[in-house]
């Protein structure tokens, strides 16, 4: 069965190797926007023939071709995403480098409104934000133990 990536490729003329069904197949399977040296761990599980020079040129095609994008979360690595991927954010975890993916029609109103008082209509838009887990937050005040008469007040 054809991967998404794969038929991508296909309806967009790209010849398909063995080795570029291979690296579309983790690409499509992939829900963590990987870097190449992840995506190339993943692709020499499969087919330990392909080499890392062989993933770098399939996806810098991928991304000239408009198939993936790439995405700058910090960290100095570029990560890649499908671009049919559907519409959304992320969130980036700083000290983990994981990434949340979310939507918010919310926000999607704020940013059109905002084109439209500007006197534009917005065609795109990308939200990236980066932030740290809270630690737990113990409770801010226990509730007043109540006397042993009910009253709230001790006698």
């Amino acid at each position: 069965m054809e991967s998404r990536i794969e038929r991508l490729c296909v309806e967009r003329g790209l010849k398909m190797t063995g080795q570029r069904r291979v690296i579309a197949r983790v690409l499509s399977d992939a829900d963590d926007h990987p870097d190449v040296e992840e995506l190339y761990r993943r692709a020499v599980q499969l087919d330990a023939r392909i080499s890392i020079a062989t993933v770098y040129r399939t996806v810098r095609l991928l991304e000239e071709r408009g198939i993936l994008e790439r995405r700058d979360f910090g960290g100095g690595r570029a990560r890649y995403e499908p671009t049919e991927h559907g519409h959304h954010h992320h969130l980036i975890d700083v000290e983990t480098g994981h990434v949340i993916e979310f939507e918010d029609p919310e926000h999607e109103r704020v940013l059109k409104a905002i084109a439209t008082r500007l006197g534009f209509d917005l065609v795109s838009h990308r939200l990236e934000l980066f932030g740290r887990r809270r630690e737990p937050q113990p409770a801010e005040t226990a509730a007043p133990k109540r006397a042993p008469n009910g009253t709230g007040r001790r006698p």
